[in-house]
């Protein structure tokens, strides 16, 4: 292969391979017994809350944080704390360290991946959760933890709601809750997003859309709703714009199955 910069990717994901191989399975159950479930969580200038977040989300699952061209020490509290770590840079958004992560997580041979966030909104006591809901027959391709709006600061609610009523509308069934970041992921789906070109928030709701599109299954399970005072990344106008469009394309693309 020679020497330079291919030469160290490739050695990087080998040895992120063989850190993963060490973490442990995540047993949910008798019908599925042996399923290999990673945690993959994004994280951007997130030192103070991170840590706390990986020790709890280790003790049900491996974790794998991907760095998106954090400023400040988010990286090094992950791996302190027991995570792999894969750094991104520069900073490219959250849908961008997703599918960095979803793909790292794959070639080492995950069967599903969880997500959630690393600012401490997404309890990993509630992981648990997840592993139940996915022992159903068939199991889901995507489950979503599901928030109580009503728990929302009042601004985040409104745009919450009107945000759930305008998806639901685009892809033509209830999706109580598209914006949840807190999910369990089956390597069908992983594998189908890896080609998106979302960088940011809108990756995960065009993951939606896409598990329609190829016919896939969607279980919800009840989640906290935790606004801890942490600050937010998103920008609001920003974020409106992003989501109008994405609706506008979810209402094209789920009339076109995936073939």
């Amino acid at each position: 292969m020679g020497g330079g910069p291919g030469r160290a990717r490739y050695c990087r994901r080998r040895a992120l391979g063989r850190r993963l191989r060490r973490g442990h399975r995540g047993r949910i159950g008798a019908q599925h017994p042996s399923l290999v479930i990673v945690a993959v969580i994004p994280g951007y200038n997130e030192a103070p809350r991170i840590g706390a977040v990986v020790l709890e989300a280790r003790k049900h699952l491996p974790v794998l944080v991907v760095d998106d061209g954090s400023t400040d020490r988010t990286a090094e509290v992950a791996r302190e704390a027991g995570a792999t770590t894969i750094e991104q840079r520069p900073n490219q958004g959250k849908g961008a360290a997703l599918r960095l992560g979803f793909a790292a997580a794959l070639q080492d041979g995950s069967d599903a991946i969880l997500t959630l966030d690393a600012d401490g909104q997404h309890d990993p006591v509630e992981i648990p959760r997840f592993l139940a809901a996915a022992t159903t027959e068939p199991p889901p391709d995507l489950i979503i933890g599901q928030r109580s709006f009503r728990a929302m600061p009042p601004v985040r609610r409104l745009s919450n709601e009107i945000g759930r009523i305008a998806f639901s509308w685009a892809v033509g069934r209830d999706i109580p809750d598209n914006q949840s970041g807190y999910r369990l992921v089956s390597r069908r789906l992983a594998e189908a997003t890896l080609a998106s070109d979302e960088p940011g928030f809108a990756f995960e709701v065009e993951q939606i859309t896409t598990c329609i599109r190829m016919g896939g299954t969607i279980a919800w399970v009840p989640i906290r709703t935790i606004y801890a005072g942490a600050p937010s990344h998103i920008r609001p106008l920003a974020h409106i714009r992003e989501f109008v469009r994405i609706v506008r394309q979810a209402r094209r693309d789920v009339r076109r199955p995936i073939a």
